[in-house]
């Protein structure tokens, strides 16, 4: 379920401001067609804290359908930073999610016994398989691999996405020693090479929005065992990482998927502004040269 190049997927709007469903559905099906291995619907990429309860029951009601029609699996970001909120959010997902995305407590910052006991209660009661989304830059939460592997043991936690701004010592810790049935999944774009090399399982990549089949491209060939090939690739895909990230995701990315006519507009939502014209420039020439 967790392997290989997942993407979450940006949030077009319209010139009107509205969420545009039909370019969201078009760019669903473009990453899908060029081997995506699932979609993941309201995470951080999506701007999920900008949008509202309708609006991201239009994107997971689109997810679902897409995903059942392709066969592919669906995981939903689900936030909330206390224990009660998440389990509502778990219970209230419809039919046809396959797993749910789970940031560590975020603005609480429990310990790590309280993070252990939070994903245990969640685990208790969720109808879809948890992935830990172990992110501490924006949850202000550090957690271990001994946090990670005991909850890796759980029948109910599928696995983690793995994003904390480096390969670390955490990391290859937990790659070391997986439980079984636990996955790795890199959620840093400039890291999903080495970590996949280290054994991950895939990722979740928010620059594959754009370049879908050179991501997938890189992970077939670490798992292939093809190490002069995968090198290759992900020296080139870290350029263009690095240039997707120079200003706050998704806004580079947004402007380079506008200037290739896959959505309408580059338009974000506030406090996000739209990058400058200087940095999508120089993502669209790393992207395909020119």
């Amino acid at each position: 379920m967790l392997t290989g190049i997942h993407v979450p997927l940006i949030t077009p709007f319209a010139a009107s401001g509205a969420v545009d469903a039909q370019s969201f559905e078009k760019l669903a099906h473009h990453v899908l067609d060029q081997g995506a291995s699932g979609l993941v619907a309201l995470g951080t990429t999506g701007e999920v804290a900008a949008l509202s309860a309708e609006e991201r029951a239009v994107v997971i009601e689109t997810c679902v359908r897409i995903c059942a029609g392709r066969d592919v699996p669906l995981t939903v970001g689900v936030s909330g930073n206390d224990t009660r909120s998440t389990i509502a959010a778990l219970r209230a997902l419809p039919g046809g999610v396959t797993a749910a995305l789970v940031p560590v407590p975020y603005f609480l910052r429990p310990s790590e016994r309280g993070v252990i006991a939070h994903f245990e209660a969640l685990a208790e009661v969720t109808p879809v398989p948890l992935v830990v989304y172990h992110i501490p830059y924006r949850t202000g939460q550090q957690v271990g691999a001994a946090t990670l592997r005991h909850l890796g043991a759980h029948p109910m936690i599928a696995g983690v996405k793995y994003a904390t701004g480096s390969v670390d010592q955490d990391a290859l810790d937990l790659l070391a020693d997986l439980p079984t049935g636990f996955d790795v999944l890199c959620g840093d774009d400039p890291f999903v090479s080495p970590l996949l090399a280290l054994g991950a399982s895939g990722g979740i990549v928010a620059s594959a929005n754009l370049a879908t089949d050179r991501f997938v491209a890189l992970a077939q060939a670490w798992q292939a065992g093809d190490a002069e090939r995968a090198r290759e690739l992900g020296q080139r895909l870290f350029k263009l990482s690095a240039a997707l990230f120079t200003e706050p995701n998704p806004t580079v990315l947004k402007g380079v998927l506008h200037v290739r006519g896959l959505i309408p507009t580059a338009d974000v939502r506030l406090p996000l502004l739209p990058a400058s014209a200087a940095s999508v420039a120089h993502a669209d020439t790393v992207a395909f040269g020119g």
